[in-house]
């Protein structure tokens, strides 16, 4: 039985930055992009998302960011959680896996959106691992982030499978001797990791 570090993002739940950024701006604005481009990829959410900076901090600067305007702190933070959607084979994908294998959740986030994930996605919850980009410092786009897991799992390369939706990180856990597969959809996942059955 070998360790499945299982993403979350594009593989448990679907993912859409944009209706965060439609959300926060005021009505007819045509801004959004330009506020995707801030705050939700590049260096700014890659510091969030290392654990760099802090929740209030991170939402305090979108609070003040001039294209926002008359917005409180919590409603910013209500639009920047709801932002996900169960991904549909999810449920069942996951649990077939867990016949033969142990899942631990390994994700590039924050921790505004994982405390929201794990009130509202039931399978995340009572894992018996999770390594989480904010608590451990490292993306998984770098080999640092799966030589972490090594080294505090204290288990070889060989025991772990990585299923994860971007290139980049399947890549990087190859580097470190961890097999990944990168995820399109849960029945070709599930054909590659069980055989089809």
């Amino acid at each position: 039985m070998s360790i499945i570090l299982l993403d979350i993002g594009n593989v448990l739940v679907s993912v859409d930055f944009t209706a965060f950024c439609r959300g926060a701006l005021p009505s007819g604005s045509v801004d959004g992009q330009a506020l995707c481009d801030k705050y939700c990829q590049g260096e700014l959410k890659s510091r969030f998302d290392r654990g760099m900076i802090a929740p209030f901090d991170y939402l305090a600067m979108i609070e003040g960011d001039r294209l926002i305007q008359n917005s409180k702190t919590s409603d910013i933070r209500a639009k920047w959680q709801n932002i996900f959607t169960p991904l549909q084979g999810a449920d069942r994908g996951v649990e077939l896996l867990e016949k033969e294998h142990r899942i631990w959740i390994m994700s590039d986030t924050d921790p505004l959106h994982f405390a929201f994930l794990l009130n509202t996605v039931p399978l995340l919850r009572g894992r018996e691992r999770y390594y989480l980009s904010y608590e451990h410092g490292f993306l998984k786009s770098s080999r640092e982030a799966f030589m972490h897991v090594l080294s505090d799992s204290g288990l070889p390369a060989e025991e772990f499978l990585l299923i994860d939706d971007r290139h980049e990180n399947c890549i990087a856990a190859s580097e470190t001797g961890i097999r990944a597969i990168q995820f399109s959809s849960w029945p070709e996942t599930l054909e590659k990791v069980l055989g089809g059955d």
